[in-house]
């Protein structure tokens, strides 16, 4: 993998929509993510994150501060990460590991009072969890089930 690409993580605008309108996952990627065309209507509380590579879209992923939170964390100063998905085309070159490994940086800088990030993976879905343990999130033990079974809920403290 190339992991020297450069990456960007940035708030949604909507000169990013048309790229992002085109991505693609396989069904074995998709039943456990959603698309970012599925999430373009988002509520207060949820901040869509673009990963950009050389200004131009190549993954997405949703950032919480709603009520949804708790329900993986009793944290008060801690966000939900969801639906991450990096564009079918684009995958294999590091954009996720990258993202991730940014993300620490990128909520410092834009939330001052998050001191931890949360996230439910399905147990099936070894692949993100092998990314996400990567880069530094732990196995809370604490388990939930999602629409296609068991999931894993996973935290990053924030330094």
């Amino acid at each position: 993998m190339n992991y020297s690409v450069d990456i960007q993580l940035t708030f949604f605008k909507n000169e990013h929509l048309e790229l992002l309108e085109k991505f693609e996952l396989p069904e074995a990627q998709a039943q456990f993510t959603a698309l970012p065309e599925e999430l373009m209507n988002v509520s207060e509380g949820q901040y869509r994150i673009v990963i950009l590579s050389n200004q131009e879209p190549v993954g997405f992923f949703l950032l919480h501060t709603t009520n949804r939170v708790s329900d993986y964390t009793p944290n008060p100063k801690a966000m939900l990460l969801t639906a991450l998905s990096v564009d079918y085309k684009q995958q294999g070159k590091g954009y996720a590991k990258k993202a991730m490994l940014e993300l620490e940086t990128f909520i410092t800088s834009t939330f001052e009072t998050i001191d931890e990030v949360v996230l439910a993976v399905n147990h099936k879905n070894i692949p993100a969890q092998n990314l996400y343990k990567s880069v530094g999130f732990k196995d809370t033990g604490r388990r939930k089930i999602g629409k296609i079974g068991e999931q894993l809920i996973l935290d990053l403290k924030i330094l």
